[in-house]
């Protein structure tokens, strides 16, 4: 795959870029190692001033009509899809996956989103309720926007989850001011200049870049209203305390370490294609992966033969080749951290390792120097392993072998978080019983991983905070006003002569 190198990214507000006062710091191409661009970290003073772009354009949006917000983000929708080629192959070389991923995954799903909010948003999908309470009183409620929005996104769908957060927040009436990771930036300047050239007025979609410094300075800003957050648990907590301090409203999408339970009479072949789909789509750098693979006694040996037939399906290569479905770690950290577990499932969990392990794959032409891992298969697992316990984040599925169902569903629930989990089975009655039972705010049946614009997701327990997406969505970009209004004539009053 040619490497790029793209013109400087910088930070983003009153309708342009502008020059940051940071130090500059540059993106890497996963598969190559080599540099992507010059990215220009916002100081204080810059944050403040995109900050304050973004309190003077409130008024102006929040009084647009609905409808009409909803046409200029309907613009937005067809310039992201026009250009999804172009925007898939920067995420391409910025994520280190397959542009046969983000080409049809990354950009459309976003865009999706986007079309969804501002449909409904058009379809009355902010009116408020209206209560007669007697004859000549009435109680009417209305959604109205919270004022400026922080946004920080996760480094494993870069534009996806800025397009996620931005939606519902533009759609409702908010300003936002959006933090890509530092890991994956190039997307958010992207996003900024198509949102302008929609037609979204200077000041509403604003970006500035930086490491977790920058992120928690906007998170204690006293000019934002709330905090939109995608990351792992421990920097979650951080920013949902440092949101709380200042009474400020959060939505959390965090960390999991999803089960997904395989029950005796799933089809096998079935069964393996959604593990393998719940660990080594993109690398296996999804939040909601099934990572803990639960099945039956008796299906272990006809399962991990079927499975290991498959594992040749995986194709590491030209990401710009559509037949290639497997890339690189994200950054040379995380491939650093990807690797000690692997290493630690072998030498200190004692794992049997059914295939792959932390030797580096078959070097790739023109890309030898990439954070290339191999899929990983531990079999024989027992759930006090740490490989069991944490999230890896990277293509590694642990197999766990259980007796009866009850005890697959009560060791799949032992685990402080709960973003994900699912059942393969043919007995739709019998999934249903499993999925009521298990402790997770997203679930699948007999599938894993699709999670479409209606659909509204987000965890349980340590997992995270509210949804994002569906209607429920929504909610968590507007506050609710309710009024009581009298039209009796006469005010009801105990202070009254006797």
């Amino acid at each position: 795959m040619a490497n790029s190198f793209y013109p400087p990214r910088h930070i983003y507000y009153d309708g342009k870029p502008k020059t940051a006062s940071g130090s500059v710091f540059r993106s890497i191409n996963p598969s190559t190692a080599q540099p992507l661009a010059d990215v220009h970290t916002a100081s204080h003073s810059d944050i403040d001033a995109a900050v304050h772009s973004a309190q003077r354009a409130f008024h102006a949006w929040s009084s647009t009509p609905p409808i009409a917000r909803s046409r200029i983000l309907l613009k937005a929708v067809q310039i992201l899809r026009e250009r999804n080629d172009e925007i898939a192959e920067t995420e391409t070389q910025d994520t280190g996956k397959p542009f046969s991923e983000t080409s049809t995954v990354d950009v459309v799903t976003g865009a999706d989103v986007l079309e969804y909010f501002a449909n409904l948003v058009a379809a009355g999908g902010l009116n408020g309720e209206t209560t007669q309470l007697r004859e000549d009183a009435w109680v009417y409620t209305k959604k109205e926007p919270l004022g400026v929005c922080v946004g920080i996104g996760a480094w494993n769908y870069p534009i996806q989850i800025a397009l996620w957060k931005s939606a519902p927040c533009l759609v409702a009436g908010n300003t936002m001011v959006y933090k890509p990771s530092e890991v994956t930036p190039l997307h958010a300047q992207i996003l900024a200049e198509i949102f302008t050239e929609a037609g979204v007025p200077p000041g509403v979609f604003n970006v500035v870049n930086g490491a977790g410094d920058v992120g928690a300075y906007l998170t204690s800003h006293e000019g934002v209203a709330k905090v939109s957050f995608t990351g792992q648990v421990s920097t979650g907590k951080k920013v949902a305390s440092s949101a709380a301090a200042g009474m400020k409203y959060t939505t959390m999408e965090l960390g999991g370490k999803s089960p997904l339970l395989i029950l005796p009479d799933a089809d096998v072949d079935q069964a393996v294609d959604g593990a393998m789909m719940a660990n080594f789509f993109s690398t296996g750098q999804v939040c909601t992966n099934g990572t803990r693979v639960f099945i039956p006694e008796a299906m272990k040996g006809p399962f991990e033969k079927k499975l290991l037939e498959k594992m040749d399906y995986i194709r590491p290569g030209d990401l710009m080749d559509m037949n290639t479905n497997f890339g690189p770690l994200v950054s040379e950290i995380h491939y650093g951290k990807v690797l000690g577990y692997i290493k630690h499932g072998i030498e200190v969990d004692k794992a049997t390792l059914l295939c792959g392990g932390p030797d580096k794959p078959k070097a790739i032409e023109g890309m030898e120097d990439g954070f290339w891992v191999k899929p990983t298969v531990f079999t024989d697992c027992t759930d006090s392993m740490k490989i069991v316990q944490e999230e890896i984040f990277g293509p590694v599925m642990m197999i766990l072998t259980y007796k009866d169902i009850e005890e697959a569903i009560q060791r799949a629930n032992a685990t402080p978080l709960g973003l994900a989990a699912g059942v393969f089975t043919r007995d739709l009655n019998l999934a249903h019983k499993v999925i009521a039972q298990l402790e997770a705010g997203i679930t699948w049946v007999n599938t894993w991983g699709e999670s479409p614009a209606e659909m509204s997701v987000g965890g349980w327990k340590q997992s995270g905070l509210g949804v994002e997406n569906g209607k429920r969505g929504l909610e968590a970009w507007v506050r609710n006003k309710s009024t009581l209004v009298d039209m009796s004539g006469n005010v009801p009053t105990v202070f009254s002569k006797l």
